[in-house]
């Protein structure tokens, strides 16, 4: 198959510079729908390393499995920072791009240069409490998370003991967020604004910008109040490793943490559910995760269907040679896992049907800028999956599998809803737990309480979260 995209200016021999190119837009009607023959149409005319127009700019997308580790390996040869960018140095990046206010926000995932390393230093030591599972904190996080499942679930079932529900939007997306506010030391349930303007942030819609700047100042607020009153937070314990963060870059790093753990969570959650019950016939959930096997259920999700579906740019240091093409200095590459996972060179050496995944996915990155928190939202994404599968009987799509709605955007795959018919196990609470944060941890104990307590009942009427969910109960009289 031949193309004008490889006939343009010596592209055919691949020396073409990537702004003498034309490359078509990736983020189309067919991207959206049906990514994978996107990407193979990709790979069929340039192989493993093709340009594309991402809302105007050019870039180079790395579809290869061998390639994208190249990349994500060597920071010399393919650093991150906007810095490194020749297009945008030159003011060749139109100032309204969608993707401009999510990539300017300079927090961990996105730094390059001298101060990375003390930055990355400091998130390792504040998260550890957190993902090392010995900790308090890290017992006290997972306390909360299935705590926090508990009162959605519970909600939820206000409908009914069967019912229909979405499970995204009343359980997948909030439960994350919940976390979230814990992790940081939202008061209250101040955070529940911040977690839905980090959503249409990540979505990157025309008010991107605007909800950004509205988010940083939450997040600078908060951030002000964790240095003049710590406590056992991230926020805090991030500053008492790197005490020379100011209060904007503080604000940036909780942003970045907000983004890993509420979408990237919330969409591992909802299609590891899925890959359960569409391939549980009988519809019974509970035997379908037997013998420890959530983990590796999450294994052969993230394979298939990574939440993460294009990390944010690197960059050449200087002119080198990726797949067919001279990468030219300061070019933005995007690494893409959802492609690089496809890649028949790889993906042909998969086990069918085996029941033990593999681990070589990139979905958390590779080498050593791999996500800090990959640990974090594992836990998170592992206790909500469980506690879904222990509440309920019966639970089964109220949809063909492939007919269920995705939403896509410029990082991000993952169900627009999930919906479900469920059977409750057990009867129905009369009203949901109180939020876990109120009950304490007693060593020796349940994580969760086995009788809910009364929950407050004036938090819940302040928290627009809350009052959304309570909107999304169907009646089932």
């Amino acid at each position: 198959m031949e193309s004008h995209l490889v006939d343009i200016g010596g592209a055919a021999s691949g020396e073409a510079r990537l702004e003498e190119l034309a490359p078509q837009p990736l983020l189309t009607r067919d991207y959206e729908t049906r990514p994978a023959l996107v990407y193979e149409r990709l790979r069929d005319l340039h192989g493993p390393v093709a340009p594309v127009d991402l809302l105007g700019v050019p870039a180079w997308l790395v579809l290869g499995y061998r390639e994208s580790l190249e990349v994500l390996q060597d920071d010399a040869a393919w650093p991150k920072g906007l810095e490194n960018w020749r297009a945008r140095s030159e003011g060749r990046v139109p100032a309204d791009w969608p993707l401009g206010p999510s990539l300017e926000v300079n927090h961990v995932l996105i730094q390059g240069g001298p101060a990375y390393p003390a930055l990355r230093s400091a998130w390792d030591t504040a998260l550890r409490p957190f993902q090392d599972p010995r900790q308090p904190q890290a017992k006290r996080l997972r306390n909360a998370v299935t705590g926090y499942a508990d009162e959605l679930i519970s909600l939820l079932a206000q409908g009914g003991r069967t019912g229909h529900a979405d499970l995204s939007a009343q359980f997948s997306r909030p439960l994350p967020l919940m976390a979230a506010s814990h992790l940081l030391g939202f008061p209250g349930s101040q955070g529940d604004d911040a977690l839905m303007d980090m959503w249409r942030v990540l979505d990157a819609g025309p008010d991107a910008e605007p909800t950004l700047e509205r988010l940083l100042v939450t997040l600078g607020d908060l951030a002000a109040a964790k240095i003049e009153k710590p406590g056992d937070d991230f926020p805090s314990l991030l500053v008492a490793a790197h005490p020379d963060l100011p209060v904007d870059a503080l604000a940036r790093e909780l942003f970045m943490l907000l983004g890993m753990t509420s979408d990237h969570v919330g969409i591992l959650i909802s299609n590891t559910v899925v890959e359960v019950i569409s391939g549980d016939r009988e519809g019974g959930v509970r035997t379908a995760l037997s013998a420890g096997m959530v983990r590796e259920t999450m294994n052969r999700v993230v394979m298939r269907k990574p939440p993460l579906v294009n990390f944010v740019p690197r960059f050449a240091a200087e002119d080198t040679r990726l797949g067919k093409y001279t990468i030219h200095a300061g070019d933005p590459v995007w690494v893409s896992s959802a492609a690089a996972h496809a890649d028949p060179l790889f993906a042909g050496q998969m086990t069918t049907g085996s029941s033990i995944s593999s681990r070589a996915h990139l979905s958390w990155g590779a080498g050593r800028r791999q996500c800090p928190a990959r640990e974090l939202a594992s836990t998170i994404a592992m206790a909500g999956v469980s506690r879904v599968f222990e509440r309920f009987d019966h639970l089964e799509l109220a949809l063909p599998v492939d007919q269920l709605p995705w939403r896509s955007s410029p990082f991000m795959r993952g169900l627009r809803s999930l919906p479900v018919r469920y059977d409750l196990a057990g009867p129905v609470p009369t009203r949901p737990p109180a939020p876990v944060a109120d009950v304490p941890a007693v060593p020796g104990t349940p994580d969760v309480p086995d009788a809910p307590a009364v929950p407050d009942q004036a938090a819940k009427r302040r928290s627009s979260l809350w009052r959304y969910l309570a909107g999304l109960i169907r009646s089932n009289d």
